[in-house]
């Protein structure tokens, strides 16, 4: 009892070094958020609640595959869609966009690839950093970025990479925050394909 006393007596000390202990863990949180934060996926009842929000995009590349360079994400519709959004200087996104090419080969025809760049959003890089990786890589999906800073608030975006999986009427399957090996990948689009 008598120590505890003592720590409320000097007070500041005390306190100052909890709240400093708090804010570290909080600010290293945040930053494992910004860059391959760990896989989380939606719940049933998240898929029903969550709808793809339309936002456009410019592409650096596959334009003949999606139809055009300046397109609205809904232009894509008609099709399954694996979304990934990705950066330029993001280790995890690279580790991972091998996977994602070799991927759009074998599911050519059946699911669309699209890779979204939103490096400068999470301060990860700029569109010449992306096509850079994309060029370094031989990524040949349809690739581009968006000017629409709303997408990261109203589609959930956690941190990067992330990839949702959108149903040919548009709608949300499934959400993937974290770094997808082939294996889930597969598995996820097949149980897309499925429904």
């Amino acid at each position: 009892m008598n120590s505890m006393v003592r720590h409320f007596r000097r007070g500041r000390p005390f306190w100052a070094r909890l709240s400093l202990a708090v804010l570290s863990i909080v600010l290293l949180v945040l930053s494992g958020m910004a860059c391959g934060s760990g896989p989380a996926d939606t719940s049933a009842a998240d898929r029903d609640r969550l709808a793809v929000y339309d936002f456009p995009i410019t592409f650096y590349q596959g334009q003949d595959a999606v139809g055009g360079e300046n397109l609205e994400l809904s232009d894509l519709r008609g099709q399954p869609i694996v979304l990934n959004f990705w950066a330029g200087l993001c280790p995890p996104c690279r580790a991972e966009m091998p996977e994602f090419q070799h991927f759009s080969e074998e599911y050519e025809g059946r699911a669309l690839v699209v890779g979204v760049d939103l490096g400068p959003f999470f301060s990860l890089g700029t569109q010449e950093d992306a096509m850079k990786l994309l060029n370094e890589l031989e990524v040949r999906y349809p690739a581009g970025y968006t000017g629409d800073a709303n997408v990261v608030r109203e589609l959930g975006v956690l941190g990067l990479p992330a990839t949702f999986f959108v149903n040919a009427d548009g709608s949300l399957h499934r959400k993937w925050q974290g770094v997808l090996n082939a294996d889930k990948l597969t598995e996820i689009t097949d149980e897309m394909l499925s429904q």
